[in-house]
Parts: structure tokens; C-alpha cells; sequence
């Protein structure tokens, strides 16, 4: 009895000692230094917000034991956050948040030398949503008639956005060559800015994502007119989508965290772990249903797959409206 009992002992020790093992070195690897957080556009926009409470919600719930330190390089549409990670000396320490830029930068620069399919595909953690926006004092209440007055005032009507053929400038080129519009475009480093514009009446509209033209909107300064969605956002019920109003047209933006090129297996491993933690904490599903993001978590082959599909589009859409040939 008295082994047996000692028997018994010794494998609940066993077992208990693994299972503090497991619990505590969960991964190969994890980070002896702070971790390079490459954020791929300027200060104040989507991206810049999500990965500034991303960083916010890791120090919150103590899942890294080492800080993300977020740089922001919006340099060159993404250019410069590209180079950056491709270059980084140490790819274990080096990741990025990343937008659509991702896929047309390095489509209307092959001189950068950046194959995406080699960065590490650590997680996508939403897809951004796209609405129209212009200032309270345009009088503009409808698509329609935002039509009207764009096309009445041809190149006199500025568009702004973040980046040169972005996201916000394939969505105005969709818009010109769709309703035989002649909108001006000018870029700017980051999509707080442009709300800023819009909002001081500087431009005369901007395709925002709903977390940068947020705040203005509350204040009653922004007007969404359309929402470039496949279904009524939940936030703006009020305002149709595009296909709505006849157009055969969607775009999302992905918002995912990239590792660097010659990133290892175990720190791929070790910073998907650490953002599926992120996307299924409580503070990341209510920033998702506050700003009207969508989609699910996903990393590894299936994001992969994906970054290729996107990249198939994006070169389509660039062909069409000739940034690219």
C-alpha cells in the first residue's frame, strides 16, 4: 500500500510538473528583446490605431515578456515599412502591421525587390471597411447627389486619401471611370490626416475607413454617403452600399500583422500564439464591433492563399486604371 501510495505521488508530481512546464515555456521560442513593430502608414489612421491597441492589450493581459516598441514608416505608400522589414537584422524581433499596400506597393515598384510571399504570415486580424465621406456643410445628403455636384465640378473636386494608388485612390479611380467623374486625388501619409482635411474643409471628400473619420462623424462634422460593402454596416444602418445604388463594387482592406522575411518557424509559431490571444481578447471584439471591422482571425497557409488572391485582384484593378502595365 505503502508503495502503491508512493507510486501515485510521484506520477501526480510528474504530471503536475509537466503540465507547469508546458504552461509556462509554451513556445520554442519567445523574444529576449523588444520586438521592431513596423506600422505601414502615419500616425492617426486605421492602422496606426490598430496596432497602438494592439500593443495596449499585450501590455494589459502581460502576453509578451518583452514590449512591441510601434514605429510608424509611411514613407513611399508602404515602401519604406517594406524595405525595413526585408532588410531587418534581427526577422525574429521585426514584425508589421500591414494594409493593402502590402499587395500594390510592391506591384508599382518592382524595383524594391519585395516578394510578399516571403514575409511570415503571423495572423490577419480584421478587414477594413470603406465609406464616402464630405463635410456636414456640402449639403450633400445622397449618393446621387454627391454625383452630381463631383461631376458638375469636375477637376475643382478633391478626393483625398492616404498613399499614391492605395486603397483610397483605387477606390476614387473606381468612382472616376465608373460615373465619368474627373475628381482630383491627393495623397497624404496617413488616413487621420485626410479626416482632418475633410473635417477642416480643406477636401471636399475621402473614402475613410469608419475609425479614422470616427470622431467626426460624432461631432456631426462628416457625412457617410455610401458604404463600399457587400451589406449595410451594423454602426451606419442609414447608409446604403454602392451595390445598392447599382454599382458592382466591394473593397476591403486587411489589417494583419506580417513577420519579417527569414523570420524562424518557432517565432512564427510563437507570434501567431500571441495574436489569436489579441483577436479573441474582450478589448479587440469590441474595437472589431466598434469600427465596423469584419472577418475572422487566420494565419499560416490559409493567409497565405489569400495574400495570393489579393495580389491577383490588386494587379487586375491597377491594369485597368493604368498604374501598372
Amino acid at each position: 500500500m505503502a508503495l502503491l501510495k508512493k507510486l501515485v505521488l510521484s506520477t501526480v508530481g510528474a504530471a503536475a510538473f509537466a503540465a507547469a512546464t508546458v504552461g509556462s515555456v509554451a513556445y520554442a521560442f519567445e523574444p529576449n528583446k523588444p520586438v521592431n513593430f513596423i506600422i505601414m502608414a502615419g500616425k492617426g489612421g486605421g492602422a496606426d490605431k490598430m496596432a497602438r491597441l494592439m500593443q495596449a492589450i499585450i501590455e494589459k493581459e502581460k502576453l509578451s515578456p518583452r514590449p512591441l516598441v510601434p514605429t510608424n514608416k509611411s514613407g513611399g505608400s508602404g515602401a519604406e515599412a517594406l524595405q525595413a522589414a526585408k532588410g531587418a537584422n534581427d526577422p525574429d524581433h521585426t514584425i508589421m502591421v500591414t494594409l493593402n499596400s502590402f499587395f500594390t506597393t510592391p506591384l508599382r515598384q518592382p524595383g524594391l525587390g519585395v516578394d510578399i510571399m516571403k514575409f511570415a504570415p503571423v495572423g490577419r486580424m480584421a478587414e477594413d471597411t470603406f465609406l464616402l465621406w464630405v463635410h456636414k456643410d456640402s449639403g450633400l445628403k445622397t449618393f446621387e447627389e454627391f454625383l452630381e455636384k463631383a461631376k458638375t465640378d469636375g477637376k475643382k473636386w478633391v478626393m483625398g486619401g492616404t498613399g499614391k494608388n492605395s486603397e483610397d485612390n483605387i477606390i476614387t479611380d473606381y468612382l472616376n471611370g465608373q460615373y465619368g467623374l474627373s475628381m482630383k486625388y491627393i495623397p497624404y501619409k496617413g488616413g487621420g490626416a485626410v479626416a482632418k482635411q475633410v473635417a477642416g474643409k480643406q477636401l471636399n471628400s475621402s473614402v475613410n475607413n469608419p475609425s479614422e473619420a470616427l470622431g467626426f462623424y460624432e461631432s456631426g462634422d462628416m457625412v457617410p454617403l455610401v458604404a463600399f460593402t457587400d451589406e449595410r454596416l451594423p454602426m451606419f444602418p442609414d447608409v446604403p452600399t454602392l451595390k445598392e445604388k447599382g454599382g458592382d463594387f466591394s473593397y476591403f482592406m486587411q489589417r494583419a500583422v506580417v513577420g519579417a522575411p527569414g523570420m524562424s518557424e518557432d517565432a512564427l509559431n510563437y507570434y501567431t500564439g500571441l495574436f489569436q490571444k489579441v483577436y479573441d481578447s474582450a478589448d479587440w471584439q469590441k474595437y472589431k464591433k466598434d469600427k465596423s471591422l469584419m472577418g475572422d482571425f487566420m494565419a499560416g497557409g490559409d493567409l497565405v492563399k489569400y495574400w495570393g488572391t489579393q495580389r491577383d485582384r490588386h494587379t487586375s484593378i491597377l491594369k485597368a486604371s493604368g498604374a501598372i502595365k
